[in-house]
């Protein structure tokens, strides 16, 4: 790929972080899922129908016309999610997108993951989400792939995840009263 055209490489990507008091800077939903079709200079009338798009397709369209600092961190994944959405991207890395989620969030989150079209790269030691969502796993430690291999041999392999300072999902545990 070549400089030139490294921009069409990166508009096909998606990115939500782990943190998405890091990724909102809008204060409204609205602005905040239009930004990226304003800055492409689309008519208002054709960001309107994108947004509502994007928001629907996360369900997430209550949201319309709240701030986003007001919103719950489950609500502020959801609308990052939507924000890249708007760029009809073929790939989304979402980096440990369960952290800080109560277990609904988490689980609505696991659902709304599970509905979308586009690959999803996701990094995250919530190996019951790993479990729910991904059909391959690759393991990294110190910055080197150790294992890349289906889900269920990779969260099945008491030995490599130990190695990887990890541990068995919950669903695989052993209740120990």
């Amino acid at each position: 790929m070549d400089k030139k055209n490294r921009h069409l490489f990166y508009e096909k990507i998606g990115y939500v972080f782990q943190n998405s008091d890091h990724q909102l800077f809008m204060p409204m939903v609205y602005d905040e899922v239009a930004f990226y079709s304003r800055q492409k200079k689309m008519d208002e009338s054709q960001v309107k129908v994108i947004v509502e798009k994007s928001l629907n397709s996360v369900n997430a369209i209550n949201l319309i016309n709240d701030f986003t600092h007001e919103l719950s961190g489950g609500k502020k994944k959801q609308v990052a999610i939507a924000s890249v959405l708007t760029q009809s991207p073929h790939t989304i890395i979402l980096d440990e997108p369960s952290a800080s989620l109560d277990p609904q969030s988490r689980r609505m989150m696991i659902n709304l993951l599970k509905g979308l079209k586009q690959t999803q790269i996701i990094a995250s030691h919530d190996l019951d989400l790993i479990a729910d969502l991904c059909q391959r796993t690759i393991v990294i430690k110190n910055g080197e792939i150790i294992a890349d291999d289906l889900t269920k041999n990779i969260l099945t392999d008491e030995a490599l995840l130990k190695n990887s300072s990890l541990e068995l999902p919950l669903r695989l545990q052993k209740l120990v009263w």
